[in-house]
């Protein structure tokens, strides 16, 4: 590295035995508590099961949003009364309280949960919150890889801003235009400066290094993304994913249209033996990783986004593509990632390369990889 100036600031019929399938009449009555009690002969344990099964829906799928106001409602009045309302300790009660809320078993039940508190705060606090309230149980933070992006990276930080990180790390890599000026301006920002720019992803592994947060999301600062479209990603490491990418599998075309960047994508996951990633990969932004993950795989290895990804799998590691944010269409067009065989193209495709080439290296287990069935295999020969 040639030169490196950081800055820390602030901080879910029957059929007969001869398989024939036949109806029966079941006599049903209602009783008093409004419950549908089956007759005898047609089985009472199969009723039973049901009404347990209902019972466990009606607490793992829904979370009662008034309630969440009213707590939040709560927490404001305090902190009125405190004179400590604050995004901060809006996020830090809310935080306290969804701890205890086992009804929280995804993400999207644990926004719409989240908002209700956040207005029932905002509401009995007069304090006006911008914040996502996504409940995460570790300590997270963000890397922002960056050059010559002063037109965007002010708004890409502005989102970062309203999620619950304990860190954002900006990585200007071989910047000349006045980004720097524009970061060094804002607190609680670690900012690493590259002069002479040292290489298209080693941002992330420079970024990985400055943070000990359990959880890290990877952006681009030429790429303004909501804070709600960012949230999945953090959600999913903070609950147990190792490594939870973009999901692009239904933005892209046909075999036959794909272009060959995601084709060997697509074509390392499945020797790897996880076809279902598609060609999902952590070449993408925005995606995170776990703690965990960038221990094993060394941070240096997240430059070659394509190997990481690769080791993480052959490690057993946690890998799934949980939310999408289509970057497809908002990447920002340059000399070189535009054309057919363009630089980038070409730079993605050699990360795949060394991927493969590591993966052969190590003694990988051919017979680990998925074999096309007929059937693929005709698919794939048929949408030429």
């Amino acid at each position: 590295m040639s030169h490196r100036m950081m800055q820390h600031a602030g901080g879910e019929e029957m059929k007969g035995r001869s398989g024939i399938a036949r109806r029966r009449r079941t006599t049903n009555r209602r009783t008093t508590v409004g419950r549908t009690v089956i007759n005898k002969r047609h089985g009472n344990k199969k009723h039973v099961a049901i009404q347990k099964t209902r019972r466990s829906r009606s607490t793992s799928d829904q979370v009662d949003l008034h309630l969440m106001w009213k707590a939040g409602q709560v927490a404001g009045n305090e902190a009125k009364a405190n004179n400590t309302a604050s995004d901060k300790h809006a996020r830090l009660v809310w935080n306290a309280h969804a701890s205890n809320v086992t009804e929280l078993s995804n993400f999207d039940l644990a926004l719409k949960a989240g908002k209700a508190f956040m207005q029932g705060y905002a509401h009995a606090s007069g304090h006006s919150l911008q914040i996502v309230p996504v409940p995460l149980r570790h300590s997270a933070a963000a890397v922002v890889c960056a050059c010559n992006e002063e037109h965007t990276l002010g708004q890409v930080l502005v989102q970062l801003k309203r999620l619950p990180l304990t860190d954002i790390i900006v990585v200007l890599n071989g910047t000349t235009d006045d980004s720097l000026k524009q970061v060094l301006k804002q607190p609680g920002l670690t900012v690493v400066y590259e002069p002479d720019r040292a290489g298209h992803d080693v941002g992330r592994a420079l970024g990985a290094k400055m943070t000990d947060a359990e959880s890290v999301l990877f952006v681009d600062g030429d790429m303004v993304v909501s804070a709600e479209e960012l949230a999945p990603f953090l959600y999913a490491v903070d609950r147990g994913q190792d490594v939870a990418l973009n999901n692009l599998t239904s933005l892209l075309p046909a075999f036959a249209g794909q272009d060959e960047v995601s084709r060997i994508k697509a074509y390392l996951n499945r020797t790897l033996g996880r076809a279902d990633l598609g060609s999902n990969s952590m070449t993408a932004v925005p995606h995170a990783l776990s703690r965990r993950m960038i221990q094993t795989v060394k941070p240096a290895s997240l430059a070659v986004p394509p190997k990481a990804q690769s080791l993480a799998i052959q490690h057993g590691m946690s890998v799934s593509a949980p939310s999408q944010v289509d970057v497809i269409r908002s990447n920002r067009l340059r000399p070189g990632n535009t054309g057919s065989g363009n630089d980038v193209a070409r730079l993605i495709i050699g990360d795949h390369l060394e991927a493969l080439a590591t993966l052969l290296g190590t003694g990988w287990n051919s017979a680990q990889a998925h074999t096309l069935s007929r059937a693929e295999v005709a698919y794939r020969r048929n949408a030429r």
